[in-house]
This record gives C-alpha cells, structure tokens and sequence, in this order.
C-alpha cells in the first residue's frame, strides 16, 4: 500500500485522481487543501483530510509524515513559493517522490500557430508555471513534472505522451486521463522518473482546442 499526500486536494483534477485510487487501489490518501470542508463528501477509511496553505512549510512538513509520494495539483500566481515551499518541505520529511501538474509552454515546445495561440492566451501563466517547474527540476526529488493539453470534462481516458525536448501534439486532453496518468505513476515509482511530460489526447492537433 502506498501513501500519497495530495496537495490542493479539490482540484477538479485531484478530485478525479482520487476517486481513481479509491476504485483501482489500496492506496491511503492525505487530502491537504485549505479549506477541508470542501471534501465533507468523502466518507472513506483510506482517506484522512488536511487542512493548510502550501507555502506553510512547517504545516507540509507534518502532513508528510509517514507519506510516501506526493503528488501538487496546484494554482495560483504565487506558484513558485508553493514549489519551493513542497521542495523544502520534502527535503525535511526525508520524502523524495513528487508528481507535479504544471502547463503546456512552459519550455516553449507547442509548434505553429497553436503554440503562438496557446502563449497569446495564457500570457505570464506560462511565465510563472516555467519557473515553478525549475525549481522541481533544479532539485534532487524524484519528480515527474506533467503538462497537459487544454482541459476538458470529458469521460474518456485517451492520451498520449510527449517528453521534454520534443514538441507537444494534441490540443486538448480530458482531466480523467490525467488523473488516470498520476495513479500509474504512483503505482510504478520509477515510471517517467525525473523527466517532464506533455500529456495530450491522440488527434486533436489544430490551431486550437476544437471548443474556442
């Protein structure tokens, strides 16, 4: 049984993520978010919630306790101090494996007029993504950084991966494929171990995502 701690726990995401470990593993979740009484819905004895802010390092060192990945569904524009508040935080609770969702662009890897599109859109999100994603990978964590494609809702699990390096395909990919993704990982420690993966759904290249 592995221990996860999940960082911003009611992420739409995260929330997927979790129904999936609860269906598919005998994995044990600490759910940190903060404000716990969002996941009051969550009735279930491999479950135990949280409640603290990321950039509480000594509130995270505590929540890791006897955790054995982490895995950040984080936002917000002070993402940096978040990354660098998990890092630290990990380094004192002597835990090494981290899943980080981050963004496409942040290494500027989506081609044509998607990529000058999808960086037209998000502006200094990507900015700010980029160098929280440096501070995982300038650190001695085992750490998958993940960069999804344009987000939907949609039921599926389809998707494709794309490394570091080469560039991202697809527009879009649904948040259940993701979460699907982060409970494979978790379940083999060593899969994509310190490297930065696109995540997209196969055959959806175009100018942008089809809804826009």
């Amino acid at each position: 049984m592995t221990r996860v701690l999940v960082l911003g726990a009611n992420g739409k995401i995260a929330r997927r993520a979790t129904q999936i470990y609860l269906d598919s593993t005998n994995d044990s979740l600490r759910l940190f978010l903060r404000r716990p009484e969002r996941l009051q819905d969550i009735d279930n004895r491999l479950v135990e919630v949280v409640g603290g802010d990321t950039t509480d390092t000594e509130k995270l060192v505590a929540s890791m306790k006897d955790v054995d990945t982490v895995y950040a569904n984080l936002a917000g524009g002070n993402i940096e101090d978040q990354a660098k508040s998990v890092v630290e935080a990990m380094h004192s609770a002597g835990v090494k494996r981290l899943i980080w969702i981050s963004t496409l662009g942040i290494y500027d890897e989506v081609p044509g007029k998607f990529g000058e599109w999808n960086n037209s859109t998000l502006g200094s999100y990507i900015t700010t993504y980029a160098a929280a994603a440096k501070v995982i990978e300038d650190s001695d964590l085992e750490y998958t950084i993940v960069r999804p494609a344009w987000l939907t809702d949609k039921d599926e699990v389809d998707y494709e991966t794309t490394q570091k390096g080469e560039a991202f395909k697809g527009t879009e990919v649904s948040r259940k494929s993701v979460a699907q993704l982060v409970v494979d990982i978790t379940q083999a420690p060593d899969k994509f171990n310190r490297e930065s993966v696109g995540v997209d759904k196969p055959g959806t290249d175009g100018d942008k995502p089809a809804w826009y």
